[in-house]
């Protein structure tokens, strides 16, 4: 039996649209962006009649433990959390090089300062993933990683539950038209980025991993500098069991690699 499940795609405008950010970078308003609520049938690769590679698809699933008991505010965690998941990119894509930069925690509450994001998108463009290198790097040390293969990828966990509801879905890059890409731009009050929103595309498939546990994770794309696949992805509003009321908590680390 298919499964399905609600997702918010962007759509194409003939002006340019942004997300505004609040001085603290926390709450996103939406100052153009249109949204329109799709439902989308998905494949569950739980059931195992479906693969994902990070070299096909560029995103994948992997059972990775991790020693830390508790993510939050408190010091101490992030560095050993930093050194497991560099060894896991260097073990699972060949990274030589690994800087995490930056973790998010996400709960799926209305008063939680970090909910999960359900606008279907990817990360970076062109231009702000250049300036972001520069921006964690220094111009000297991004000169050299640009002179050879990087990428930012994202690292995704679930936090204390197995997923119950809004998992995370990815769509298959190769079902993916060039078209349907819309820039947007992220405006705060010092600077200005971008991000990647994604229109419906009746091709799109959408795949994802019922029932995460915290010892699961998923890695994927959100730039390649040599052009490998840029995954759009959202959280699902979907519930798996009516009857689990655990709350939706997850983290995700942005990672610069180095090939």
């Amino acid at each position: 039996m298919s499964s399905t499940g609600m997702v918010n795609y962007h759509v194409h405008k003939p002006e340019r649209q942004a997300f505004e950010i609040d001085a603290g970078g926390i709450e996103g308003n939406l100052a153009s962006p249109e949204l329109i609520a799709t439902e989308v049938a998905l494949t569950d690769l739980r059931a195992g009649r479906s693969t994902a590679s990070f070299e096909a698809d560029g995103f994948a699933f992997a059972r990775v433990p991790t020693q830390v008991a508790q993510f939050g505010a408190e010091a101490g965690w992030q560095g050993v959390y930093d050194r497991e998941l560099a060894k896991m990119l260097r073990q699972s894509i060949g990274a030589r090089d690994v800087v995490v930069f930056d973790h998010t925690l996400r709960v799926d509450d209305p008063d939680a300062k970090r909910r999960p994001a359900r606008n279907v998108h990817s990360d970076y463009s062109q231009e702000g993933a250049e300036k972001r290198l520069i921006g964690i790097l220094g111009k000297e040390r991004a000169a050299e990683w640009s002179a050879g293969h990087y990428a930012f990828i994202n690292v995704w966990r679930p936090v204390e539950n197995p997923i119950n509801s809004a998992p995370l879905g990815f769509v298959r890059p190769s079902t993916v038209a060039g078209e349907d890409w819309i820039l947007i731009d992220l405006i705060y009050p010092d600077r200005r980025g971008h991000i990647m929103g994604l229109a419906a595309n009746d091709r799109h498939e959408w795949v994802y991993l019922s029932r995460m546990t915290p010892d699961e994770v998923v890695y994927f794309n959100i730039y390649d500098s040599k052009g490998g696949p840029s995954v759009g992805h959202s959280a699902i509003d979907r519930v798996e069991d009516p009857d689990v009321a655990t709350v939706r908590k997850s983290i995700e680390s942005r990672t610069l690699v180095l090939f």
